[in-house]
């Protein structure tokens, strides 16, 4: 909190400084807003009726807690629910990988960046940063790389991606795996919340909690009604082993560690 009050003196003292933070602050929104986009696309295709973007700002880290559309009509076949779901997360990959690559080539090296004394917080590195920092650093370890803000703009678009992939509920990645079987989608459902309990208590990140509560109560919302559970071509079933690939490139166990 006293961070928060440091912050807030400053800023009003030096209104310029807010400058500062335009490259994280328009690289984050242009990924969430190519999210829903490509959502909202998705619909206007299928004919499904949805609102405009919206975005939810909030006194967090990162000043957000996202964005979404609402969705207007039904939607009444497999493949309108797939291209729904999937498009999302596709797009929002698309835009946060190039910002990943630049934070990453414009990153400094500070060797001891997650030693407990030098820092409160460390982020989690997914996958694809494990891969991009050895093309472009190699020979430095990833947990000393200072990410260029638009760098870690890409970061908290990955992680909402990745967040937004899991299999369950009304997340784009229950969409995806509910088209695919409506079976698997009630099983996974049921016995996620549980695993990120564990994955919460092991990995010592209270988040996991929040969201094994977020996607119990989930359970008691009711889907709507697909009419027509027509089995999805063989692109599209590509299509849900890319979007798997890329929750497995975006997923950190540990997104966040207080030291």
């Amino acid at each position: 909190m006293d961070e928060f009050v440091r912050a807030f003196k400053l800023l009003y003292q030096h209104p310029s400084a807010l400058l500062s933070g335009l490259p994280f602050a328009f690289t984050l929104m242009t990924i969430l807003l190519a999210h829903e986009l490509g959502h909202f696309f998705a619909c206007r295709h299928h004919h499904i009726r949805t609102s405009y973007p919206f975005f939810i700002p909030a006194p967090t880290l990162i000043g957000t807690f996202g964005a979404f559309i609402l969705l207007r009509s039904p939607i009444r076949n497999t493949r309108a629910l797939f291209d729904v779901g999937a498009s999302g997360p596709f797009v929002g990959f698309v835009f946060a990988v190039p910002a990943l690559i630049y934070g990453v080539l414009a990153a400094k090296v500070v060797p001891g960046l997650a030693d407990p004394s030098n820092a409160d917080v460390v982020f989690g590195v997914p996958v694809i940063l494990h891969i991009l920092a050895k093309l472009f650093h190699p020979g430095a370890p990833v947990d000393a790389l200072l990410l260029h803000p638009v760098g870690r703009a890409a970061w908290v678009g990955l992680f909402a991606t990745s967040l937004n992939l899991l299999p369950a509920g009304q997340l784009d990645g229950g969409h995806i795996l509910r088209s695919l079987s409506a079976r698997s989608h009630r099983l996974i459902s049921t016995f996620l919340p549980a695993l990120l309990l564990l994955l919460g208590f092991f990995r010592h990140w209270s988040g996991w909690y929040i969201w094994a509560a977020i996607l119990f109560g989930l359970r008691f919302l009711r889907s709507a009604p697909v009419y027509d559970d027509t089995p999805l071509d063989p692109g599209r079933r590509f299509a849900a082993f890319l979007a798997l690939l890329i929750f497995v490139l975006c997923f950190m166990p540990a997104p966040i560690s207080a030291l």
